[in-house]
């Protein structure tokens, strides 16, 4: 399996992500992960939408709620044509009292927590601490990646903008 440093820090010390890197121009690499603790959902699943994978490390901070709070309020104003898939190593049921303290539901929220086959499978798993690395990737409804932001900082939000700007351009 990949590994890559120099991406991405904690508080300024250098952290390892481990797996497949995606790039722009990449098709997605499908996964499966789980929505609850008995039910699994794939990247597939939402086949034919666009698709933003808002990857947080745990929706229980305060950093990955408000980033995941902003991205509930986006897929609202976008449309039946856009999905928002949060994505953390949270237990579901965490993830289910988080969305239900929050009132979000307009984002799908999926765990990564029994195989890590998401964070491997988009290089973005931090070796040192367990968790995915802060990122957002866009994938156009052909299942092309037409948008990838790894955040350098872990304590910091992404960079809005340029997400909600490559979902527009990947609606047409």
């Amino acid at each position: 399996m990949a590994e890559f440093t120099g991406l991405v820090t904690f508080r300024g010390n250098p952290l390892t992500l481990v797996g497949n890197e995606v790039n722009v121009g990449d098709t997605a690499p499908d996964f499966e992960i789980a929505s609850s603790l008995a039910e699994r959902k794939r990247l597939s699943d939402f086949a034919g939408k666009v698709r933003v994978l808002n990857v947080v490390p745990s929706l229980d901070t305060s950093v990955c709620s408000t980033q995941t709070q902003k991205f509930d309020r986006f897929a609202k104003e976008l449309g039946e044509d856009v999905v928002v898939l949060t994505i953390s190593m949270d237990l579901p049921p965490a993830q289910a009292r988080w969305a239900q303290e929050h009132q979000a539901d307009h984002v799908v929220l999926l765990s990564d927590y029994l195989d890590h086959s998401f964070g491997l499978a988009y290089g973005v798993r931090i070796k040192e601490l367990g968790v995915l690395a802060r990122s957002v990737f866009v994938v156009d409804r052909d299942g092309k990646v037409v948008y990838k932001q790894i955040v350098p900082e872990t304590v910091e939000e992404p960079d809005y903008e340029p997400v909600i700007e490559a979902v527009k351009k990947a609606l047409g």
